[in-house]
């Protein structure tokens, strides 16, 4: 039986919305590119939801399909929507991540919420 679930694979191997946006209108940073696990991202806005959202990691495939799955959530979301987003929510559309991945959704969690609260 595999460690990961076939989700968890499926945004590792194939992950929703990597990259940047040109000019991105929010930005948050969880961990310290260059130097250890991170992650970056990046949030356009539209008439007060979120328009478009990318993200770049370096660290292991749990944190890059946390990431993945995070900007699939906040596609159309408020930012007070984006702010009640939890690691149980993560988790459920990642079906689950072993004891030892728990942090992975934290790191995305960590990088939305710098976002959302930018400029507020």
């Amino acid at each position: 039986m595999s460690r990961y679930s076939e989700a968890v694979m499926d945004h590792f191997q194939s992950p929703k919305n990597w990259g940047k946006l040109d000019a991105p209108d929010r930005v948050g940073v969880a961990g310290v590119p260059g130097r250890s696990g991170y992650m970056v991202l990046q949030l356009n806005l539209a008439d007060g939801r979120v328009s478009e959202a990318r993200f770049q990691s370096h660290s292991c495939g749990a944190t890059v399909a946390s990431g993945s799955v995070l900007t699939e959530l906040v596609l159309g979301r408020t930012l007070d929507e984006c702010r009640a987003l939890t690691v149980d929510d993560l988790l459920a559309v990642l079906g689950g991540l072993p004891p030892d991945k728990g942090h992975c959704t934290g790191m995305a969690l960590r990088a939305l919420r710098q976002a959302v609260d930018e400029r507020e």
